[in-house]
């Protein structure tokens, strides 16, 4: 157990703030952590810079309130900063968190930054951009950009996430031509999705294969095969039905060392659900314990739930 935080930051993207929902939780979470915790909120693009001011000001810890797209920023900034690390889950599926055993609720969450237990976490990072949970190519950026359109209408919500994936199965028809090189071993692929995962939580939680891969610090690589719009909706249905099958559905790569060339000099990345416009080859590597982030110890959180991201 570590002593419970002196100075807090609390960072979030002000868009919260305007959305009842998250500016209720934020107020419910201020009102837990007190005096000793300031809430800064900043635009999304400000959200890296307002974290690294906060380690030059010397806070004891710096909290990221938002989805896991707000809270990979956060946590990108202080990779190997030696400033620990808080989350107030406010996003849509929270995988990080989740992970993690912290509550989505934001008192729930408040409170485990105030009992002050600590974990270890390894980051990971693609052309230096950190990222928590996955990268992804092909088909998924495209959804997200669905799933903007679709969010500005219907507001941020489970069922609109999955309505944005089925709308862009129906218009989708870019293939991927990439080589893999993992571990020194060269693979060639063509296909409609790349998901590179980092969350044994999100794997579990689909019932999918790699979370060994992710226990072990490395990369599990899911490379979905040219099945044409028809079989994108099956593989989608048996993912929600927890039902894919390893050589039927995907081809699983694990590796500690990955690079990804492509014929294009750039590709469209979704990083934990941020897009990002990226130079290849795309380098990834992993940050081993490069964070100490406040969690319920994981003897709280073992029993039947599925491991986080820490490695």
């Amino acid at each position: 157990m570590t002593a419970p935080a002196a100075r807090i930051c609390v960072i979030c993207n002000e868009g919260s703030g305007r959305n009842s929902r998250e500016a209720d939780a934020i107020k419910i979470a201020m009102e837990v952590l007190g005096d000793r915790a300031e809430l800064r909120q900043v635009k999304g693009e400000e959200l890296e810079d307002a974290a690294r001011k906060a380690v030059e000001e010397d806070f004891d810890s710096i909290v990221a309130a938002g989805g896991d797209g707000t809270i990979m920023t956060v946590a990108g900034a202080l990779l190997d900063s030696g400033h620990r690390f808080g989350v107030l889950p406010l996003g849509t599926f929270n995988y990080f968190a989740r992970g993690l055993g912290i509550p989505e609720d934001p008192k729930g969450a408040a409170e485990v930054i105030l009992a002050g237990g600590m974990r270890k976490v390894s980051l990971a990072e693609v052309n230096g951009q950190v990222f928590l949970n996955n990268i992804s190519l092909g088909i998924y950026p495209a959804i997200l950009k669905n799933r903007e359109q679709v969010y500005a209408r219907w507001g941020r919500r489970r069922i609109a996430a999955h309505w944005s994936a089925a709308k862009t199965f129906l218009s989708f028809q870019r293939l991927l031509f990439l080589t893999l090189l993992a571990d020194g071993r060269e693979v060639r692929v063509r296909t409609p999705l790349l998901f590179v995962a980092r969350s044994a939580y999100q794997l579990e939680s689909f019932g999918l294969a790699g979370a060994d891969c992710v226990a072990e610090g490395r990369f599990a690589a899911f490379v979905a095969p040219d099945a044409g719009r028809a079989g994108m909706f099956v593989k989608a249905s048996r993912l929600v039905r927890q039902k894919m099958q390893e050589g039927r559905d995907f081809e699983l790569v694990c590796a500690e060392e990955l690079t990804i060339a492509a014929k294009s000099l750039h590709l469209t990345v979704a990083c934990d659900g941020e897009k990002r416009r990226m130079r290849t080859p795309l380098r990834l590597r992993v940050h081993k314990d490069a964070l100490e982030v406040f969690a319920p110890p994981e003897e709280a959180t073992s029993s039947g739930e599925p491991t986080g991201a820490a490695a």
